[in-house]
């Protein structure tokens, strides 16, 4: 797996879902469907009345999130930012979204619409079709990856509890003992057991 492939799924899940913030700090989300996808970029074009546009004007971030078939979820963390060319980038995505056409006739969608292009950002890859589970992060463009997940410290007394009580079994003896991270659901069964507080959060 690495972001290229990771940006091909959310093309083939075709309808992703899109989540800012507004200016109140309450989460807003939506489902996109009209997007074009470069091999280390995505284009979307939104109307420019709507909150999602001014959300993205004002601040920038947002999480894109896609689902498959396959219990793959794919995350990209990023900011948005109103890409060069429009009218290159709102021609090509109408041409790849017919219905668009049905939505802004003719010359309205020039008018009423913007694409924004999301270039640098982090891919979180979390698959839970498979035993044990699979996670893992890339970038595109500047992104950087986030830490996430618990790491097991030189606290560690090596009792075993945290494996025993670990659904993915992914947690390896060891002095300490290791998260094969992975494997990890992010649960955090590690930590809510270890009797001497030798878990502790990444990131």
């Amino acid at each position: 797996m690495d972001a290229k492939t990771c940006l091909q799924k959310l093309q083939y899940v075709g309808v992703l879902a899109f989540a800012t913030v507004d200016g109140q700090g309450a989460p807003q989300v939506r489902n996109i469907s009209a997007i074009h996808y470069e091999p280390e970029a995505l284009y979307f074009f939104t109307a420019k009345g709507k909150d999602f546009c001014r959300q993205l004007l004002a601040d920038g971030r947002v999480q894109i999130l896609g689902y498959t078939k396959y219990k793959e979820m794919i995350r990209l963390s990023a900011r948005a930012k109103p890409a060069a060319e429009q009218q290159k980038w709102i021609d090509r995505i109408f041409e790849e979204q017919p219905y668009l056409s049905n939505v802004y006739p003719g010359d309205t969608r020039a008018l009423a619409g913007i694409v924004f292009e999301v270039r640098d950002g982090e891919l979180e890859y979390f698959h839970l079709g498979v035993n044990p589970i699979f996670r893992e992060s890339y970038t595109i463009g500047g992104g950087a990856v986030t830490e996430k997940g618990y790491q097991i410290t030189g606290a560690c007394i090596g009792c075993g509890s945290c494996a025993e009580h670990c659904p993915q079994r992914c947690i390896e003896p060891g002095t300490p003992y290791q998260i094969q991270q992975e494997h990890c659901l992010h649960c955090g069964n590690c930590h809510g057991v270890c009797p001497v507080h030798a878990v502790e959060r990444r990131g």
